[in-house]
């Protein structure tokens, strides 16, 4: 009897709740304003952290009276302002209300009420579209839909704290491209905030401070602009510096050392400026530490690898401070079952978002490691490196993975680690499998892996070639990304390089004579040049030089001959006339150069050309075309 029972009970719950909602929702078309003003307000104390009655009075219907009362000019300024209010607290409540918000046009309805000159009723619209905006469902181009909407808001900054605060708020969540990072600059967002970092308010000073980080991100114009830029007679980077003190808030640290991070990255910032070596460096290695939050952590990590990435002087300065490598190995341990986390809240999130530490970790060892001979030793000496490497080939998570082969692929740049560890851990294994499906991203990174470990003296080599690797390296070079067709053939070109008779006629059935001249009129240069580079691998050793050209060489000098005739880089004619020279050295195949009208013309004029490696390249051919011992050498590369 008790299940027949329990329906008719939550219906008459809910009812009781709906009428009640509903109740709210009547009084906001009452014909006397004083009555709609005082349902508005018990409105907006019925709702305060009752998320069940904002969805309530959302589905009634609430939302589009309330904007229809704030828009009206007939409405009074204290109904217009407590109307703002509300909508603010209905955004406070979860993502399907922002989303509802949202598609009711709230967002217009807020930008122009911003236009009135009372300022409770604007900080009243800015607080409200500050909620929304914040939220991850809002579509920020809503911002920079009216090209008006910019220019006015940044004349209120000047209004008051509250306008300073939630205005650089919304400028911080909503510039996520180089376009809205341009939008802001034109309009004058340097000269505007930058005073803020010196307000009386922590609120407003950390909210100018993050929207200076993603102004500078990945921007040189914005970066050299801030370099010049004085605060009170102090140049800017001395006031980032400074907010990088141990004694600020961690978020202001953190965000200081994010600004300087950017600009020296956007070359504003010289890597040797002592804010960079001695203030920026080790204040993103103290957030490494495990004292600080997850958020903080991964957050630090993954700004000192940004910092870092193409210097190795920091590289190797961050590599020796305060034990970075060893406490990075800390990130793979955390939340522990002995984490002396006690609350549970924050346990059960940590559990959550451990994989991002994980990712960060991965980020930082890669950068760390891109370089320095003894950096990469002292990483894959950290306890389990290679077994955490190779687990986090196989994560759920696609961006633990992208990292973990980002990170292999740093360390693959080492000959050392790849005769050691690399052989020791079979990590050809994992990457094969990463290789088989996965997005273009990881593709293009673990690909890059593949090239390093197919080079001569990489053990892995050989297990690579018997698991059928060559099918999958030829389907690469048909990809519509030219990274992953430059990948493909380069791994091949090394697959190639000393490689026997059996794997060239393997890579060139494999391929196809169709790809493969297809690649030779491809517009990417680096595909041009790596497939060129294949074509002098498979064209070593006399016997494969005559072999391959008895069933090619019609397609290979013609080829060769359209690409000495077209507009070229020095750099590909000198590679095509390399393999001229290869041809040369072949013993029916260079019958092939000395039968063709063209060829040995086409060869005497690059000997008088006026480029010495184009001189020395047809110098070559004609070096190999007159030699005639059997133990003849000729020009071969990589």
């Amino acid at each position: 009897m008790a299940c027949l029972l329990e329906a008719p009970l939550r219906i008459s719950v809910l009812s009781e709740v709906t009428a009640t909602s509903r109740h709210y929702v009547d009084r906001l078309f009452d014909p006397d304003p004083q009555n709609v003003l005082q349902g508005v307000i018990d409105m907006k104390n019925a709702v305060i952290g009752n998320n069940k009655q904002k969805a309530n009075l959302i589905v009634l219907g609430a939302v589009p009276r309330l904007l229809y009362l704030l828009q009206q000019s007939s409405s009074s300024l204290e109904l217009r302002t407590e109307c703002a209010v509300v909508l603010g607290s209905l955004a406070m409540g979860t993502e399907n209300n922002i989303k509802s918000l949202v598609d009711c046009h709230i967002i217009p309805a807020l930008l122009q009420g911003l236009l009135c000159s009372d300022l409770i009723f604007i900080e009243a619209c800015l607080r409200c579209l500050r909620t929304i905006f914040i939220s991850p469902v809002t579509p920020v181009q809503l911002l920079y839909t009216d090209p008006t909407v910019i220019p006015h808001i940044m004349s209120l900054l000047s209004r008051s704290q509250h306008t300073q605060e939630y205005i650089t708020q919304i400028f911080a969540h909503c510039c996520k491209t180089p376009e809205h990072q341009m939008v802001l600059f034109n309009h004058g967002a340097i000269q505007n905030i930058a005073p803020l970092l010196i307000s009386p308010s922590y609120k407003v000073r950390m909210q100018a401070l993050k929207c200076f980080s993603v102004l500078a991100y990945e921007n040189a114009q914005v970066s050299m602009t801030l370099v010049n830029v004085l605060v009170d007679g102090e140049q800017l980077s001395q006031v980032f510096a400074r907010m990088m003190q141990r004694d600020k808030p961690i978020e202001m640290q953190l965000t200081a050392a994010k600004c300087l991070t950017y600009m020296c990255r956007a070359g504003a910032i010289r890597t040797d400026d002592n804010c960079i070596i001695l203030k920026t460096l080790p204040c993103l290695v103290r957030m490494c530490s495990k004292e600080r939050l997850l958020e903080e952590r991964v957050e630090g990590a993954e700004t000192l690898a940004f910092l870092m990435e193409p210097d190795i002087e920091l590289q190797r300065i961050a590599s020796v401070t305060d034990h970075l490598v060893s406490m990075l190995a800390d990130y793979f341990k955390y939340p522990s079952s002995v984490s002396a986390i006690t609350d549970i809240k924050r346990l059960d999130h940590d559990l959550k978002h451990a994989h991002e530490l994980r990712q960060a970790a991965f980020k930082l060892y890669a950068s760390l490691g891109s370089n320095d001979e003894d950096i990469r030793k002292k990483i894959t000496e950290t306890e389990n490196m290679m077994d955490r490497i190779v687990s986090g080939l196989s994560e759920s998570s696609i961006k633990v993975r992208l990292a973990a082969v980002r990170c292999l692929h740093s360390l693959s740049r080492s000959v050392q680690q790849l005769r050691t560890s690399f052989h020791d851990h079979a990590v050809w294994k994992p990457l094969m499998k990463l290789l088989q499906n996965a997005p273009d991203e990881v593709l293009v990174m673990a690909s890059s892996t593949l090239c390093n470990l197919l080079l001569e003296f990489s053990p892995s080599k050989e297990p690579i070639l018997e698991s059928g690797v060559i099918e999958l390296l030829c389907s690469l070079t048909q990809s519509d990304s030219p990274a992953l067709r430059v990948n493909g053939i380069w791994a091949l070109m090394n697959m190639a390089f000393q490689a026997d008779q059996k794997v060239k006629v393997e890579i060139v059935r494999a391929l196809g004579t169709e790809q493969l001249f297809r690649l030779l009129s491809d517009p990417d240069t680096n595909v041009l040049m790596k497939t060129l580079g294949l074509l002098r691998n498979l064209l070593s050793t006399r016997p494969h030089i005559d072999q391959i050209m008895s069933s090619h060489g019609k397609q290979i000098m013609q080829a060769v001959t359209l690409i000495l005739e077209g507009e070229h880089s020095i750099e590909v004619k000198e590679q095509t006339l390399c393999i001229l020279a290869n041809i040369a050295d072949g013993n029916t195949a260079k019958e092939l150069i000395m039968t063709n009208d063209d060829m040995p013309q086409k060869i005497k004029y690059y000997m008088g050309h006026s480029n010495v490696k184009l001189q020395l390249a047809a110098t070559f051919c004609i070096s190999n075309l007159i030699w005639n011992e059997e133990d003849g050498e000729k020009l071969m590369t990589h």
